[in-house]
Parts: C-alpha cells; sequence; structure tokens
C-alpha cells in the first residue's frame, strides 16, 4: 500500500524517538518485510532527511509511501554500523537497497612475522595475527610478477614449512640466487630479519630507501675486500633499478590508493577499480551491476564501496570518478581519506578508470548480445519450451576409478555463473568405474537439492544416448516439467565441431559446421570437462600430501611438525619406538602409545 502522507507521519514519529548515535535502521512495510537497511553516524538526523520528500529521487519517495514501522541498532562506531549493515542487507535482501554480489576472492602477499625466517608467499583468505599483508592483487599473474621480482632482489624462501624444516641441502632456488637458503645455514637469523624488513620497505613504496642502504652495504663490502658480497648487492641495486626505470610515472607518487571509476550504459553499471601499491599498478578489475531502478552512479558507488571494504583490504586512499553524499561517514567507517578531484593528474587518473568502465560495459553487453543469439538458436533446435535462463552442464573424473568427482558447471544469458558451480565426491566405491552409475548418483543429489530457484531449464551431459538413457531413469521419481536433457557425443573421428546431439523422443543429429551454436555448446562441455579435471587433479593432490599422522587423534599441527622435525619423515616415526616417539618435545607417553599403536594395530 502506497501512502506518502501515512509514510511522512511514521518517520517523522520516529524522528522523536531515534537514537542520536551511529547505528542501523530498518524501514519496514505493513506486512513486517523490510524495506530499506542503512547506516548513519547520527540515526536521527538521517530519519530527518527522509522527510524533505521533495529531495528524494522518485524511487526513495515511493519507499517512503510504504513505510509503515522502523527499528533500530545502536552500534559502538561507524565501523561497526557498516558490518551490521551489510550483514543485514545479505540475509533479508531488502526492496529498496542496492544489492551487490561481491563473490571475488584477491590474492595478497603474505609474511608470516612470528616464524623465525619468514616465508613470502601468495595467499587468499581471511588475515590472521602475526602476519602482515600486502595487496590485493587483482589476479593471479599480477602476484606471481611481484614475486618474481622480490626472489630476485632479496632472496626470501617461498618453501613451506614442512620442506623447510627437513632439507639438507638448498634447494635449484638458492643455486640460481633466487633463495638466501635459511633451511642450511647460509643466512643467519639477524641478516635474514634485514632482508624482511627490506622487503616490508619495498612492497611499501620505499625503494629509494632501499637502494641507499644496498649502496652503503656495497660500499662496506668493498672496503673490507668482500668481494663477493659487494657483487650481490650490486646485482641487487641493479633489479631494483630497473624495477624503477620500468615503473609507470603516472603512479610513482602513489604509495597505497585505489582508482574507482563508474559508468553506466543500458541496465548496466560497471565499476573499475585499479589497485596502486607502493607505486606500482598492481592490476585493476571490472565490477558488473544490473541497474537498480532509478538509482544514482554515486548512490551504487556508495554501496560498492560499503560491501567491498568490508571484505577487502583498505588502502590509505580511495580515488573515486564520483562525489559522494555519505563521504565523511564512509571516511570514519572504512579509516580511509576519500577523494574526488575536478582537473589535475588524479582527475585523468579517475577519468581513466571511468572510461575503463564504459569499455568494460560495452565488451559484456556484446557477450550477452552473442549469448542471446546463441541462446535463440538452442531453443530452435531443441524445441525448448522457452529460452533457458540456467543451464547446467556435468561431467565426470577419475583416474582408474580412483579420486572419482562429478562435476556441475551453470551458465545463464549473462555467461558462466561460477559461484553456482558444484562438486560431487563419488561416495559408492563400487562404481567409480562406471560413468553411467556414476552420473545418476551426481544426478541424484543434485535434485535432492533442488528448489524452485535452482531449478534448471537444460541440463546438458557429456556423453551419448547410454548416459542419456541413464540419467532419465535415475531421475523418474523427480518432477522433470520444463527441464529439457541433452546429451553431446563425440562426432565422427572425436572431431571438435562435429559432435552428435542426443534428446529422449528425438532423432540424434549434428549441428551445421562451425557454426554459432555449435561452438557454443562446445565451450559448455569444455567448461565443464575443466572444471571436472581440475578438480579430480586437486583431489588427487591432496590425498597424495597428506601424511599418515593426519588420521591420529590428538596430533595436530603443531605435534605433526613437531615429530617431522624430530624424525625427518613418517616412514621413520612408523619404525621408531614408544620411548623414542616420547622424546619429542610436547609428546607425552600415552600420546606416544597412541602413534606407536597406529602404525602397528
Amino acid at each position: 500500500m502506497f501512502d506518502i502522507k501515512l509514510g511522512l507521519s511514521i518517520l517523522r514519529e520516529n524522528v522523536k524517538i531515534a537514537p542520536e548515535a551511529p547505528g542501523v535502521y530498518r524501514m519496514l512495510n505493513e506486512n513486517g518485510e523490510v524495506l530499506y537497511v542503512g547506516k548513519a553516524k547520527n540515526i536521527k538526523k538521517r530519519i530527518v532527511a527522509y522527510t524533505r520528500i521533495e529531495q528524494l529521487t522518485i524511487r526513495l519517495q515511493r519507499m517512503v509511501a510504504e513505510v509503515r514501522k522502523m527499528e533500530f541498532i545502536i552500534v559502538e562506531n561507524e565501523n561497526r554500523a557498516l558490518v551490521v549493515e551489510n550483514e543485514l542487507i545479505k540475509k533479508l535482501h531488502p526492496k529498496y537497497n542496492i544489492l551487490l554480489k561481491d563473490d571475488k576472492s584477491y590474492p595478497h602477499l603474505m609474511l608470516n612475522l612470528r616464524d623465525d625466517y619468514p616465508a613470502l608467499r601468495k595467499y587468499r583468505g581471511n588475515r590472521g595475527n602475526g602476519c602482515k599483508y600486502f595487496g590485493p592483487y587483482a589476479s593471479a599473474t599480477d602476484v606471481n610478477n611481484v614475486m618474481d621480482i622480490i626472489q630476485k632482489i632479496f632472496m626470501l624462501r617461498s618453501c613451506r614449512d614442512n620442506v623447510f624444516h627437513n632439507r639438507e641441502r638448498p634447494c635449484l632456488l638458492y643455486q640460481i640466487k633466487r633463495c638466501s637458503a635459511p633451511c642450511v645455514g647460509k643466512i643467519n637469523k639477524e641478516d635474514y630479519a634485514q632482508l624482511v624488513k627490506e622487503v616490508v620497505a619495498f612492497l611499501e613504496g620505499k625503494n629509494v630507501t632501499i637502494q641507499e642502504e644496498l649502496s652503503q652495504k656495497m660500499q662496506q663490502a668493498s672496503e673490507e675486500e668482500n668481494f663477493e658480497q659487494a657483487i650481490i648487492f650490486r646485482e641487487r641495486i641493479k633489479a631494483l633499478t630497473s624495477i624503477q626505470t620500468h615503473a609507470n610515472l603516472e603512479y610513482g607518487g602513489l604509495k597505497s590508493v585505489d582508482i574507482i571509476g563508474i559508468a553506466q550504459k543500458d541496465d548496466w553499471y560497471c565499476i573499475e577499480i585499479f589497485f596502486i601499491r607502493g607505486g606500482q599498478n598492481c592490476g585493476n578489475a571490472p565490477y558488473f551491476i544490473k541497474k537498480t531502478e532509478e538509482a544514482t552512479a554515486a548512490e551504487v558507488l556508495e554501496a560498492f564501496l560499503s560491501t567491498f571494504y568490508t571484505n577487502h583490504l583498505t588502502p590509505k586512499e580511495i580515488y573515486l570518478s564520483e562525489p559522494l553524499e555519505n563521504k565523511e561517514f564512509l571516511e570514519d567507517a572504512l579509516a580511509v581519506k576519500i577523494e574526488t578531484f575536478s582537473k589535475g593528474n588524479k582527475f585523468k587518473l579517475t577519468e581513466n578508470a571511468k572510461k575503463n568502465a564504459l569499455a568494460a560495459i560495452e565488451r559484456r553487453l556484446a557477450e550477452n548480445k552473442s549469448i542471446l543469439a546463441n541462446l535463440e538458436e538452442m531453443k530452435t533446435y531443441f524445441d525448448l519450451p522457452r529460452l533457458p535462463e540456467r543451464i547446467e552442464i556435468y561431467d565426470n573424473s577419475h583416474n582408474q576409478g580412483t579420486y572419482a568427482v562429478g562435476a556441475m558447471v551453470v551458465a545463464t544469458p549473462e555467461g558462466f555463473d561460477k559461484k553456482s558451480y558444484r562438486t560431487f565426491n563419488i561416495k559408492d566405491p563400487t562404481i567409480t568405474n562406471d560413468d553411467f552409475a556414476m552420473m545418476k548418483e551426481v544426478l541424484k543429489r543434485r535434485f535432492d537439492r533442488m528448489t524452485p530457484e535452482n531449478k534448471p531449464d537444460v541440463i546438458l551431459l557429456d556423453g551419448g544416448l547410454g548416459q542419456l538413457h541413464a540419467v532419465h531413469e535415475s531421475l523418474k521419481e523427480y518432477d522433470l516439467s520444463g527441464i529439457s536433457i541433452i546429451a553431446i557425443s563425440k562426432g565422427v573421428d572425436r572431431n571438435a565441431g562435429k559432435e552428435f546431439y542426443h534428446q529422449v523422443g528425438k532423432e540424434s543429429f549434428a549441428l551445421p559446421y562451425r557454426s554459432a551454436i555449435a561452438f557454443y555448446l562446445q565451450n559448455l562441455r569444455d567448461e565443464a570437462h575443466r572444471f571436472a579435471i581440475g578438480t579430480h587433479r586437486k583431489k588427487r593432490a591432496k590425498s597424495m600430501s597428506k601424511s599418515g599422522l593426519d588420521d591420529i587423534e590428538g596430533i595436530g599441527a603443531k605435534r605433526k611438525r613437531d615429530l617431522l622435525n624430530h624424525f625427518g619423515s613418517v616412514e621413520i616415526i612408523k619404525d621408531a619406538s614408544v620411548e623414542d616417539i616420547a622424546k619429542v618435545p610436547g609428546i607425552n607417553k600415552k600420546t606416544a602409545e597412541n602413534i606407536y599403536n597406529f602404525f602397528h594395530k
């Protein structure tokens, strides 16, 4: 029910009781459904702004007309308000909020400063205490490039701890001067700590300071006639100079900045973000947002910042192409300086981000147009009842029956929906050499969890008529109305482009050779194949790297590390007596008996 006078009167009543404190507010309609979740430094002042109806967009005026109740949550500060707002939006999906899905995980560089000899590693995931993180980097390629540079200049180790603790001689990286080999004492703890300090300075953009220190050390080594050490310092200086020479001058003065531009075309917004760290461009990435009705670019940008920086490291500064209404609140909540520019070099940087955002939208629209054309052809060729919105493609992978997995990938009119991909570990060990039986298990488990929201329009199978009939047989107990099942099998001479397509009750056929629709369906099948093989390899690698100690009760990561450090390998532990095992620090006699009994049954 829309009644703007009633909505305004309810807002004005809530102004009287609203807290003058930071927090989160919810607007509800007459059915108790949440219309909007917002954050504010001062909740009372924020609600007053909604009563100035003439200053609101049409969208927000409609929201006010629906409001029948308000609820408040007081929090300790702006940062907490931001977190609570994000949690509620993800949980409640309010009608008038701009809903963003931030599923991307960016790689970082990590140094665990609690270690005596910290390793430089790529890292994704939650950030822990005692570690220093650098980034984010837009892609694995970007982070690999930086790691390569650091190995050349600073020679920090990159190996895993179990390898580091069990080496008896230096690895190849030491031979090619990419590691200082602390594992075998080629560098002492103090000198290695100095390298770590220099790496931190380098990643924070303090290259000039590092170069001056290296020059002094080179001079000192020469005066002491330690010419081998002087050459090492000289090579590090040369590598550092090379990096500075090839650095992009437009980012040279920027230490820790995200440059963000937003563009809009047709029904889409695109936000392009450039990560600048230590004067280096760490890559850029686009975010696509289906245009929210009547939402301005500034509103979308604010919603993006609120969502993105609750999940990712915040830089020292953020440069935006559009000014924000709640700039001060976000600065306080994120502890970051937010700026927009109307001229100068920094304005050019934000305009460049904006141009990249527009170009990304145009590419996305062209891709979507091509996909829609393929889906139209698919509808015609396979006599589908409607244009498919969700296509699920299945494939299996195993190695002579071992590490068997099934994989599902999902395609939509907007491309592959990677967050909807699923893997299925085959539970029945008697069927791992039977592709038909494996596919039956995968489909049954998938359909057991099917909801109206994730019901597919098309199921595409990598296989022939046998696979098709097996799947139909396994799914006969389920409601398949509106679902078309298609199998794709290799064609003549297993030639890509000459595949045959099969449907129950219809004659098998091949699509026109090298046609757009044939390429599209091959791409769907190949993506499922890639995902299945990748999952299988990960499972196999995990199994191969698993220690025999992992299944012993009471043996966690620390005790496992202590045992391996003491004995050197699991094979030696197997042959050890209870008394020998009990000599390991942290292993009492009872635990030693458990370990001995595990290996000797």
